[in-house]
């Protein structure tokens, strides 16, 4: 039995939920979003509350039965509240500009690296740092992820791009050896 599954979703007032089959629509202020959920899966709304239960008692049921009422539960956020990363790039030079929709990054490579808008997100730069915003977690997700994969940081000065807050280990460099003559 799935500890998430079994959990009901709230369904905020402004937000419009819709089922045809194995389709699920998800309308809000900020957008729609429509995703196929594993036909294992009864989905139904009591009230202001989508329950989710598994047709049949195997393994991957239960998987699937915590999967589906996660990825529901996230559309459903994303077309109320959206969703952002925010990315900041670390060494001397390293810049970052809007052109149009897409992103113009300067990376200390011997040319600016131009990285395409994916359709519903967007972005914007302030000094050294990106957001990432759009109402589809996985595809901002997925975008933050590309962006970083441009110059990931690297661990002996930490240069590159990485998520706002994370650590990066360092390395100890080469050492100085004293001759001894």
């Amino acid at each position: 039995m799935s500890k998430i599954g079994k959990q009901p979703i709230e369904i905020p007032t402004g937000a419009e939920v819709k089922f045809d089959g194995n389709l699920t629509m998800v309308n809000g202020p900020k957008g729609e979003l429509k995703r196929v959920i594993a036909p294992e899966i009864k989905i139904e709304i009591r009230g202001s509350q989508i329950i989710l239960t598994p047709v049949k008692k195997t393994k991957k049921t239960s998987a699937l039965w915590g999967l589906s009422r996660v990825l529901i539960g996230n559309m459903i956020e994303g077309v109320t509240k959206g969703f952002e990363k925010k990315l900041e790039l670390e060494g001397v030079g390293y810049k970052a500009a809007p052109q149009g929709k897409d992103l113009v990054l300067n990376l200390g490579f011997s040319h600016p690296v131009e990285f395409k808008c994916p359709a519903g997100i967007d972005f914007k730069v302030e000094k050294n740092t990106i957001v990432i915003s759009g109402i589809n977690k996985e595809l901002v997700g997925q975008t933050a992820a590309d962006i970083r994969k441009i110059r990931p940081p690297e661990p002996y000065k930490g240069k590159g791009i990485h998520y706002l807050g994370e650590v990066i280990r360092r390395k100890a460099g080469k050492k100085a050896v004293k001759s001894g003559f």
